[in-house]
């Protein structure tokens, strides 16, 4: 055979085969994941244990298109938009503010969110028991900032000032602070509220608290704060102040004390909730998850550096004690 005719046969051999290979690129279904901080890695490896439980193996029988706004909400509709546009089976949204973006940018694709918030309460579905349209999820139901400070004030009983640091940005912060400042008038607390959006921020109101000589700070929940979890620690350690975090990551990493629901499960029903819509059941008949228990976690090595002496009845409490 010549070389021009080897080259013809071997060319009609792999235009045979271009549309197999596209067909089978359309066959796998790709969901679209709006995240809020790209550099945490345990959360999403939860979530792929939710989507392995459904029987898709990320790469093997199904991709993820993974989009973050790195804390900035304002991006959230416009890389919304974007997955919108790659026609994706289902979205997965992580917390309220992507969840927001992702449920404006589509009525027709399935909606997976995950948040901290009430889903009714903030108009994205009808009830928690039949969600009704295209989304569905898993919710902490309500802030619980109100039990958290109850919890701070008893790690530090004898501080009649505290503090919250609040991202000013996020869809929920006005319910996070009216909860806060409602729990320290009710214990007869001073309560000051620091807003922070952005790194400098931050490291201004530590310095802040640092100088009014407050007993305690509660940093309420928000993925933002999450993104700046090394920062917020570091910070607390620097200033030597007690402070409250929202999920065991922060303590795991050396901060004092966090009170919250499993983050790691949370995800891991995301996962297996998008599974499940990508094999065809409805978004609008599968009930929002809710979480069955909140933990304590409790770090002494950072009281002991801290000079904090935690009380028997908070340990009592605690779901787990960090030596």
């Amino acid at each position: 055979m010549s070389s021009r005719r080897r080259f013809i046969a071997l060319l009609g051999g792999a235009a045979a085969g271009w549309p197999l290979a596209a067909r089978a690129q359309q066959v796998m279904p790709v969901i679209g994941f709006l995240g809020n901080t790209s550099g945490d890695k345990t959360p999403l490896a939860s979530f792929r244990q939710g989507l392995e439980q459904i029987g898709y193996i990320e790469g093997r029988n199904i991709a993820v298109e993974y989009h973050w706004t790195e804390g900035q909400y304002d991006r959230a509709a416009a890389l919304a938009a974007d997955l919108v546009g790659r026609q994706v089976a289902v979205l997965v949204a992580i917390s309220l503010p992507l969840a927001l973006a992702v449920k404006a940018a589509t009525a027709t694709i399935p909606i997976v969110f995950l948040m901290g918030d009430d889903p009714v309460k903030f108009g994205l579905v009808a009830s928690l028991s039949r969600p009704g349209a295209n989304i569905t999820g898993f919710s902490f139901l309500a802030p619980i900032e109100a039990k958290r400070l109850e919890l701070l004030h008893e790690l530090v009983p004898k501080a009649s000032i505290l503090a919250a640091l609040v991202n000013p940005k996020f869809s929920s912060a006005e319910v996070r602070v009216t909860a806060v400042r409602d729990a320290a008038t009710a214990l007869g607390l001073q309560l000051t509220v620091y807003n922070a959006s952005s790194e400098s921020e931050i490291d201004m109101a530590f310095a802040s608290v640092a100088e009014r000589q407050t007993g305690a700070l509660l940093v309420t929940a928000d993925p933002f704060f999450e993104g700046k979890r090394d920062q917020i620690i570091s910070l607390a350690a620097r200033y030597a102040l007690p402070t409250q975090y929202f999920t065991r990551q922060f303590v795991d990493d050396g901060g004092l004390m966090s009170y919250g629901s499993d983050i790691a499960n949370a995800y891991r029903q995301a996962g297996v909730y998008a599974g499940r819509i990508v094999k065809g059941e409805r978004p609008a008949d599968m009930p929002v998850e809710l979480p069955t228990k909140f933990e304590l976690v409790i770090n002494l090595r950072t009281a002991r550096a801290l000079s904090l002496e935690i009380q028997p009845k908070l340990l009592a409490l605690a779901d787990e004690v960090i030596e």
